[in-house]
């Protein structure tokens, strides 16, 4: 299965729309999401969990958060997320500065922030 076919993103915010400050996107995610691989970047992300239970890796501490829940990542920081559960679930991710908001939608120019790989998703085998 591919990764498309795991994860429905809709900006809902774009931020040419915001002056640059925030953009927005609503993921819904399939069940058994792996979610990206463990990374960091400049912008700050906050997480709020729609629906379905999302683990979280922030730093060396790995989390769940469900319906209701927020999830605050400040920029730097070292972070994934993914579902590892057996129901879909799906949040609202908000970006600041905006720009990443991009990366979700393919009409979009791909000009968006850079993200650094520094390890595998969460419950990925080590080697």
């Amino acid at each position: 299965m591919s990764l498309s076919d795991q994860i429905s993103s809709q900006v809902l915010l774009h931020s040419e729309d915001s002056d640059g400050a925030v953009g927005v996107v609503r993921n819904d995610v399939a069940p058994r999401w792996g979610g990206p691989p463990l990374h960091h970047h400049e912008f700050d992300e906050a997480f709020h969990v729609l629906a379905g239970e999302l683990t979280f890796q922030l730093g060396e501490e790995v989390f769940t958060a469900g319906p209701g829940q927020h999830v605050f990542v400040p920029g730097g920081a070292v972070h994934t997320l993914a579902n590892l559960g057996d129901a879909p679930a799906s949040y609202l991710l908000t970006i600041t500065p905006g720009g990443f908001e991009r990366y979700f939608d393919p009409e979009a120019s791909d000009d968006y922030p850079e993200t650094i790989v520094v390890g595998p998703q969460i419950g990925a085998p080590t080697r």
